[in-house]
C-alpha cells in the first residue's frame, strides 16, 4: 500500500535497513541506543530494524560499553564476512583484479600486465573475466555471498536500456564498447550477480569520499593522473560524483597532440605518457623496454638526484612545466566548480608526491581567481594505488546498501502470490 507520498511500506522499510546499516558501516561499532539520534528513527523502528539485520546475518555484536548508571550497552558493527565484492582497474599498464570482504579488506588478487597495443576489446574482457575466476578459487572467497563486480575504466561511461554500460574510450580506441554484455556473455558469475561498471576517475573519485582524504567534504575534486588525467566532480547535487573529462580540456591552442587526437588537451601535457614523451623529445634518456612506472622513477631519480650530484636539467625542466600545466589545470576547476578540497591520486600523482606538490599549488593559486583559490585545499590521495580497485568494489557495495541489504532475486525464481506480498508489507517493522 503506497502512501500520500508514494512510498510503500516496503519502501520505509527499506530505507530504514539503509539508514541503519550505512550508519554502521561508517561509523560503529554503535549501540541501538546510539542509532536512534544518528538515523532519525524511533527506538522501536531501530530495535526492529537491528533484529531483521542481525536475524539475516549482516549485523553482528561488538562488545559492550557501560551506560550511565544502567546495564552495559551491546554495540553492534556490520559483520564484515556477511559479504564480498570484486574491484576491477582497467589501468593504463595492467588490469587489476581484487576480491574484497565487506569491510574492504582484501582477500585476493590478481595483476594482468597490458603492453602499449593491449587495448584489445576482447583481450581486457578476458583478462577481467579470468581475473574474476582466479579470486573466486581463493581460499577466503565466498562465491555466494558475491554482491558484485565493480569495474573502472578510461573513457565516458554511457548507461544504455539494452546493452549495459557501453564504454566511449577515445584515447585507447573503444568506440561504444558494450563491455558490461561482452563480460557477461561468457562470465563464470551467475546471472543474478551484476557487472556495474563507471570511470575509473569516478571510481577513484568515490572511494577518497568514503575512506580517504575526501571524507567530511560536501564539494571536491578528485583528480586521477596516470598516463592521462581525469577528474571526479563531488558535490551535494550529485553526491555520488560524476566523471568529467578534464584531461581533454584545451590548455593551448594549436598545442602536442593529444592521444584523443585534438590538439592542445591538458594531457597531452600533464599525462605520464607525455611527460616521458617530452623528455625523450628535449634530450633525455628515459629507460628503454620499462613500463611507464618504471621510467617515470627514472626520470624522478635524474631530476632530484642524491645531494652533491647534478640533477638532469632536461627532466627537471620538463617536470616543472609539467607543474604548471597541471597547477593552471587546477585552477580551471577552482573556477568553475569552486571546490573545498582537490585530491590528487593515481600511480604517477602519487608517485610524484609531495616533492610536485607545492608547485602545483603555488601554480594553481597565481591561475585561479583569488576568492574561490583561497578557500581550496590541494592535498594528496590517502589511498595509495589500489584505490581506483577499491572505488570500483564500492559500486556494488553502494548498491548493496541503496537496497537496505537485500541482495537481488535470482533470474526466473517463481513470484510469490500478491496476497502473500501484501500480507508481509503490512507488517509492523
Amino acid at each position: 500500500m503506497a502512501g500520500r507520498n508514494g512510498r510503500t511500506v516496503r519502501d520505509l522499510r527499506r530505507g530504514n535497513r539503509t539508514a541503519v546499516l550505512q550508519r554502521l558501516y561508517f561509523d560503529g561499532p554503535l549501540s541501538r541506543f546510539e542509532l536512534g539520534p544518528a538515523t532519525g528513527l524511533s527506538s522501536g523502528s531501530v530495535s526492529n530494524v537491528v533484529a531483521d539485520l542481525i536475524a539475516d546475518g549482516l549485523v553482528e555484536e561488538a562488545g559492550s560499553v557501560d551506560s550511565d548508571g544502567g546495564r552495559p550497552r551491546t554495540l553492534l558493527r556490520v559483520a564484515p564476512h556477511s559479504g564480498q565484492m570484486i574491484g576491477v582497474d582497467v589501468g593504463e599498464t595492467r588490469v587489476r583484479v581484487e576480491l574484497f570482504d565487506l569491510a574492504l579488506t582484501e582477500l585476493a588478487r590478481v595483476e594482468r600486465p597490458l603492453t602499449p597495443q593491449g587495448y584489445d576489446v576482447d583481450v581486457i574482457a578476458g583478462h577481467i573475466r579470468d581475473g574474476v575466476a582466479e579470486v573466486l578459487t581463493a581460499a577466503q572467497a565466498a562465491p555466494g555471498r558475491l554482491l558484485g563486480v565493480g569495474v573502472g575504466v578510461p573513457g565516458i561511461v554511457e548507461h544504455t536500456p539494452d546493452q549495459g554500460a557501453v564504454v566511449h574510450g577515445q584515447t585507447i580506441g573503444w568506440d561504444a564498447v558494450p563491455l558490461e554484455r561482452l563480460l557477461r556473455s561468457a562470465s563464470p558469475l551467475p546471472d543474478g550477480v551484476p557487472y556495474l561498471i563507471d570511470n575509473g576517475a569516478k571510481t577513484l573519485g568515490q572511494a577518497e569520499m568514503w575512506f580517504g582524504a575526501g571524507r567530511g567534504a560536501r564539494n571536491a575534486v578528485v583528480v586521477l593522473f596516470g598516463s592521462g588525467v581525469g577528474a571526479c566532480l563531488v558535490t551535494p547535487e550529485v553526491e555520488h560524483g560524476r566523471a568529467v573529462e578534464w584531461g581533454h580540456l584545451t590548455v593551448r591552442v594549436r598545442g602536442r597532440r593529444c592521444r584523443c587526437g585534438a590538439p592542445g588537451c591538458l594531457e597531452a601535457y600533464a599525462g605520464a605518457e607525455s611527460l616521458l614523451a617530452r623528455w625523450r623529445e628535449e634530450g633525455g634518456r628515459p629507460p628503454e623496454d620499462t613500463d611507464e612506472e618504471t621510467a617515470l622513477t627514472a626520470m624522478l631519480a635524474a631530476a632530484y638526484p642524491p645531494e652533491g650530484t647534478a640533477p638532469d636539467p632536461v627532466a627537471l625542466a620538463v617536470l616543472e612545466e609539467t607543474a604548471e600545466y597541471l597547477g593552471a589545470g587546477l585552477s580551471d576547476l577552482i573556477n568553475l566548480f569552486q571546490p573545498e578540497r582537490i585530491l590528487i591520486g593515481g600511480w604517477a600523482g602519487l608517485q610524484l608526491g609531495t616533492r610536485f606538490l607545492p608547485a602545483v599549488r603555488r601554480h594553481a593559486a597565481t591561475y585561479a581567481l583569488r576568492h574561490p583559490g583561497d578557500q581550496v585545499t590541494i592535498e594528496l590521495g590517502r589511498l595509495g594505488p589500489d584505490a581506483v580497485t577499491v572505488g570500483a568494489a564500492i559500486l556494488p557495495l553502494a548498491d548493496f546498501f541503496a537496497a537496505g541489504g537485500r541482495r537481488p532475486e535470482p533470474a526466473g525464481e517463481t513470484p510469490l502470490p500478491t496476497w502473500h506480498t501484501a500480507l508481509k508489507e503490512r507488517a509492523p517493522h
